[in-house]
This record gives C-alpha cells, sequence and structure tokens, in this order.
C-alpha cells in the first residue's frame, strides 16, 4: 500500500522539513518489511483567490487532481475525530490487509477544507482540539504514521 500526504502550503528548508524526512525515511526502512511502499508528499500551492469559499474551493480542486483513483481518504481537520495512536494503528492496518492501494492523507490551507471535500473522507482526524499550522500537522502525521509503523511491527517505540 502507498502512503500519499497532500498538504496545501509549502514546508521550506529548516528543523520542520528536517523532521517531516525523518519520518519518512523511518517509515519507509520498517514500512517495506510491513507490505507499505512508500509515503509520497504532494504540496499544493496556497489560493490566491480573496474570498474564503473560493480559495477552498480551488484548493480542493487541486488537491483532488493529484488524488489516486480508489484511494481511501483521511482528512485531517481540527473539526475530525480525537483517535489515539493505537487506533490510528488499527485503521492503518485495515487498510494495508484489505489490499488498499493508496491511502491519502490530506492537510488542508490556513481556511481549512471544504465541507464539501471533507465528507469525502473515510475518516476525520485532529490532533486535539487546538487549531495546528500545516508544518506541525504534517510533522504529526509522519510521526503517527511511523508510530503507527512500529505497532503494527511490534516494535518498542510505541509504549502507550
Amino acid at each position: 500500500m502507498r502512503m500519499i500526504v497532500i498538504a496545501v502550503g509549502r514546508l521550506k528548508q529548516g528543523p520542520e522539513r528536517e523532521l517531516v524526512d525523518r519520518y519518512r525515511q523511518r517509515f519507509d526502512d520498517l514500512g517495506r518489511r510491513l507490505g507499505f511502499r512508500s509515503i509520497d508528499i504532494h504540496e499544493i500551492a496556497e489560493s490566491r483567490a480573496r474570498e474564503t469559499t473560493a480559495r477552498m474551493i480551488e484548493e480542493a480542486a487541486a488537491i483532488s487532481a493529484v488524488i489516486p483513483e480508489k484511494s481511501q481518504l483521511v482528512i485531517l481537520d481540527e473539526r475530525g475525530e480525537n483517535i489515539d495512536s493505537g487506533r490510528f494503528a488499527a485503521f492503518v492496518g485495515r487498510l494495508r490487509d484489505d489490499s488498499t492501494g493508496h491511502a491519502t492523507f490530506v492537510i488542508g490551507g490556513a481556511d481549512g477544507l471544504s465541507p464539501e471535500f471533507r465528507r469525502k473522507g473515510r475518516l476525520s482526524v485532529a490532533f486535539g482540539a487546538a487549531t495546528w499550522p500545516h508544518q506541525m500537522v504534517r510533522i504529526m502525521l509522519l510521526e503517527q504514521l511511523y508510530r503507527a509503523a512500529t505497532i503494527l511491527a511490534g516494535h518498542p517505540y510505541h509504549r502507550g
């Protein structure tokens, strides 16, 4: 199964990029042994439209253009469900075990994702009640994907 992260906004060089790269590499190293292929990251430019609704529509169209067919969509959204790492790992493991070709995780821009787009997700996940910058959400998502792989592998990284 291939993991895809689609994020609105660019991650510049620096500590945030280094953390994303570190967790991505760790996932790739462990994930191959568990039936996962890799994590592909697609960065979508933020819309320059003046109105919020127009920005969300433009960003949703750009995101939709890179989602593979028959992909299982996971939305990262502050209104999403707070799930613990074990349940997240079980969800990822079920996708793999069901021979899902692609799992696509979507991180919206500053205005979030349009309600229509959010409804397309199989799962909507929040990392707590706080609003996080998209750079931090990307780091937390990559860490949780790596953590899910360690849980599925019985690796001691996760001690929760």
